[in-house]
């Protein structure tokens, strides 16, 4: 099939976020300048630099757009600060719980039955259950294209200043991604989460006759 993206696809949902995938998933805490503390997954998410490293996430205008969302970007402008929390598959159902699209003001982390542990640099809480943390600085906030002004789509950079890594997940001096656990955003309502791991050395150059 094929279809411009500005027209009705014809399917039962939408495939580009089906086709993007896995996704990691960020989830970010963030508090406004009263302390009043947000968590929130975003499935738009990546790591972008090594030095100094930066991660961003975006917070998309989707029709469905769940309002406890919006908030973080909010408090990220105020305060200049982030934590990004990975989310692993014991976490799952605690981060699918901070999805909810709760007023403004209510606490995920207690609808979720989470851990506040205190950060080292910045001042807002971290997910103490999860084994990594990424604590960040604000670089810049970008603005998107956007099909409606009222629910824009906005790109947020972050330096990560500091990082916390829980010691039962390193081995011989590595993070052991089958330790960690992570889970993926996929497409629809599927998640996934690491399985099949395995490793190719980049090749030298000049990489040779490849027929011997």
């Amino acid at each position: 099939m094929f279809y411009r993206t500005e027209d009705d696809h014809g399917l039962k949902h939408n495939p580009f976020n089906a086709i993007v995938v896995p996704r990691p998933i960020g989830w970010i805490t963030s508090q406004d300048r009263e302390g009043r503390v947000n968590l929130a997954p975003y499935s738009f998410f990546n790591g972008v630099a090594y030095h100094p490293p930066q991660v961003v996430y975006a917070s998309t205008g989707a029709p469905d757009k769940q309002a406890g969302l919006k908030d973080s970007i909010g408090n990220i402008r105020e305060t200049g600060e982030f934590a990004v929390n990975i989310v692993t598959w014991d976490l799952r159902e605690a981060m699918n719980m901070t999805a909810v699209a709760a007023p403004h003001g209510v606490d995920e982390y207690e609808v979720a039955g989470l851990t506040k542990a205190p950060c080292e640099v910045i001042s807002c809480p971290r997910v103490g259950e999860s084994p990594v943390t990424f604590e960040c600085k604000l670089v810049k906030v970008v603005d998107l294209l956007s099909t409606d002004e009222a629910s824009p789509n906005r790109l947020v950079v972050g330096h990560v200043v500091a990082i916390h890594i829980a010691d039962d997940v390193i081995a011989d001096g590595i993070v052991d991604i089958a330790k960690l656990a992570p889970i993926s955003r996929l497409g629809y309502r599927d998640y996934g989460r690491v399985g099949d791991v395995f490793s190719m050395v980049r090749p030298d150059w000049p990489i040779g006759d490849r027929e011997k």
